[in-house]
């Protein structure tokens, strides 16, 4: 006698991704890279600390850089003032934090993409890879476009504002840097566009012709989110940025055109 259970096939166990990680395979790759960029921001700090306190003096040299000429070359006083007993201590730390944020930057986004890597099909790592070393140099770009041109016209144009005989101007040494470590940043970050326009293009998500069609708009969402990101909030500033950034769009859409239409891909 036979039994039915016997001539039954065994039930099958649905085919497992070999490159799939579980949820405790995430988290400890999460763990691995959000202590690896640690260390990153460590070594960034490190650096920056050097730079500020030791005899290198980055300090006095972006005030000479900034601080406008008529006031160093003033009636003896100095052109900016301390007025916290830890104000200048305080200060000191803002850029050398802000300096090792700037220096570790491409080693924070390159633990990003390993982590989220082996989540993405082939075509999606092949775009984030090519990215990559764009983010750095557009990162430096717009640095380098900060210290050169935004900075020297906003703090000038800040310092200079007041037409009265009655106020002298003198900038609290925390403020005037503040503002200045925020503004380079800020520049680094929006120099970003064009890459982050060339990968969406590049994963398929939008295109150079839908962009060039939206050219009205864009203009509209530019200068509403540098009105957002302007530190100092005065038209001159918004502007300083707000070129910029559609400049940058422009630009994006440029390279948008030579992305590659996306083919199907699997994800491995």
């Amino acid at each position: 006698m036979t039994h039915s259970n016997l001539s039954e096939p065994a039930p099958q166990t649905p085919p497992t991704d070999a490159g799939a990680m579980s949820l405790m395979d995430h988290l400890k790759e999460l763990r691995i890279r959000l202590t690896y960029a640690l260390i990153g921001i460590g070594v960034g700090l490190i650096l920056g600390s050097i730079l500020v306190f030791g005899p290198f003096q980055l300090i006095d040299y972006i005030i000479a850089a900034f601080v406008p000429a008529s006031m160093l070359q003033g009636n003896g006083d100095e052109p900016l003032s301390a007025i916290g007993t830890a104000e200048t201590f305080t200060s000191y730390m803002t850029v050398a934090i802000a300096f090792g944020f700037m220096v570790s930057m491409p080693w924070l986004v390159y633990q990003l993409i390993a982590f989220i890597v082996p989540g993405l099909t082939r075509s999606e790592r092949r775009a984030v890879f090519i990215a990559l070393p764009f983010i750095t140099l557009f990162f430096i770009a717009g640095i380098a476009f900060g210290w050169f041109i935004t900075v020297p016209a906003a703090i000038g144009f800040l310092i200079g504002f007041s037409t009265s005989e009655f106020i002298e101007v003198k900038p609290a040494i925390s403020d005037f840097l503040r503002t200045i470590t925020l503004l380079l940043v800020i520049n680094g970050a929006v120099f970003q566009l064009p890459i982050i326009i060339y990968v969406l293009a590049r994963l398929g998500i939008v295109t150079a012709q839908q962009l060039a069609r939206y050219r009205r708009y864009a203009m509209v969402i530019v200068t509403v989110v540098a009105a957002i990101i302007t530190p100092t909030g005065d038209p001159i500033n918004l502007l300083l940025l707000a070129i910029p950034m559609y400049l940058l769009f422009e630009v994006g859409i440029i390279l948008a055109r030579f992305a590659p239409a996306r083919a199907p891909d699997n994800t491995i």
